[in-house]
């Protein structure tokens, strides 16, 4: 097993706390620094990095810079994918067995092999679209 510091298990925690949210850097660092737990930024930085490494997080880099956010899906199972709502900016995980299919049809057929761990599909969640329409129909 690796070797885990405090501050790799507390940043971890306030992820997987927090898991419907994509954070900041500086979010983890705040959110620590309230619990109780300061952490430098730069100690942020290295351990979300090892963090991503080992597939317990995810990076999202953004126009805004780049968010994290807690993985439930162990790097051992099917790979996950990340929906992103173009309208209010959730984002979640997605681990669905056709998407499988697609990475091996995109391979085998179009000789292109996708990461899914950085794959973000963009669109409308739900709420969001239930409020779309709603807005419409008035």
């Amino acid at each position: 097993m690796a070797y885990t510091t405090k501050q790799h298990q507390a940043i971890l925690r306030c992820l997987e706390q927090r898991a419907e949210e994509a954070l900041t850097a500086a979010e983890v660092a705040e959110e620590l620094r309230q619990s109780g737990c300061p952490v430098g930024l730069a100690t942020v930085y290295r351990q979300l990095e090892k963090l991503e490494a080992a597939g317990r997080i995810h990076k999202i880099p953004t126009e805004e810079g780049a968010f994290f956010q807690y993985c439930p899906h162990p790097r051992e199972s099917r790979a996950c994918f990340l929906l992103r709502c173009e309208c209010c900016g959730r984002i979640a995980h997605l681990d669905c067995a056709q998407l499988d299919a697609l990475c091996r049809h995109l391979d085998a057929t179009h000789h292109f092999c996708i990461d899914p761990r950085k794959t973000v599909f963009t669109g409308r969640c739900r709420s969001c679209g239930e409020k779309e329409t709603a807005h419409e129909s008035q």
